[in-house]
């Protein structure tokens, strides 16, 4: 096991299998090295994590959707690396989009679930540059979608 793999099982988190593209596009894109991960959407082992924030979810129901989004987001990396995640060598930017009412202006502590789980599992190869912007709308009805930067060896 590989040691993320492992702190990540210290964290109860185990990778899902990568999700299939939906449409005309690849989960990843590998240049020299840097991983272009595109967006993934919230939704854990019971389905889509759907709704608007700040009407259906409140601000943590949120985050903890952000969060799946992460856990997708290290398995696209784990794919793109041929199986071998510890290739990582940080996080470089996170691109997080929140299905929000025009009301809500926490979109940055929702994308919070995704950046300090991220911190949490990686340490400062966690660490990353971020955009959290509202949408009036996500594919699906999901609450979030985050797309991602990895900077591999």
């Amino acid at each position: 096991m590989s040691k993320i793999e492992a702190r990540l099982s210290e964290l109860g988190v185990t990778l899902p299998d990568v999700a299939a593209p939906a449409a005309n596009y690849v989960p990843y894109v590998v240049v020299g090295d840097m991983v272009y991960v595109s967006g993934q959407i919230s939704m854990n082992e019971d389905g889509l994590i759907v709704g608007k924030v700040g009407a259906d979810l409140d601000t943590q129901a949120g985050a903890d959707a952000a969060k799946t989004c992460a856990i997708s987001l290290l398995a696209a990396l784990k794919a793109a690396c041929g199986g071998d995640i510890d290739r990582l060598v940080r996080v470089v930017k996170l691109v997080g989009f929140v299905n929000s009412t025009p009301e809500f202006t926490d979109q940055p502590k929702v994308i919070n679930g995704a950046s300090d789980f991220l911190v949490e599992a990686l340490g400062d190869k966690g660490r990353h540059a971020r955009s959290a912007v509202s949408a009036g709308a996500l594919p699906l009805g999901v609450a979030v979608e985050i797309e991602a930067i990895f900077q591999i060896a």
